[in-house]
């Protein structure tokens, strides 16, 4: 009974350690740029060099409250206009897993 518990916890272990490697391989990355004077454009992504069409990508007042509720699209980007209150971008992913980029963070063009 011993000799077939070892084996199965052996695999369970390396099954458990791929998954774990391949889970934090793929980061959520996120940047933002003004295009022009009024307009912000935000391209996000994974680590890995994937894109992430879909997720979504909100702009949040300092008092928390959503400008500009969006989510990515087919080419990874979101583009809006630039609030004229104090901002953030929030590119969540999911649980554990977002970037979030302050106003002063976002290059003017």
């Amino acid at each position: 009974m011993i000799d077939l518990i070892r084996p199965l916890s052996a695999a369970l272990l390396m099954f458990c350690a791929g998954f774990s490697a391949s889970a934090l391989a793929h980061n959520p990355m996120c940047e933002c740029k003004a295009i022009d004077a009024g307009q912000i454009k935000c391209t996000g992504g994974f680590s890995d060099g994937s894109g992430a069409p879909g997720v979504t990508l909100d702009v949040i007042g300092y008092n928390e409250t959503i400008l500009v509720a969006g989510k990515l699209g087919a080419d990874s980007t979101l583009t809006f206009r630039q609030p004229e209150t104090e901002f953030y971008v929030l590119f969540d992913v999911g649980p554990g897993h977002a970037v979030e980029i302050d106003q002063a963070d976002i290059a003017p063009p």
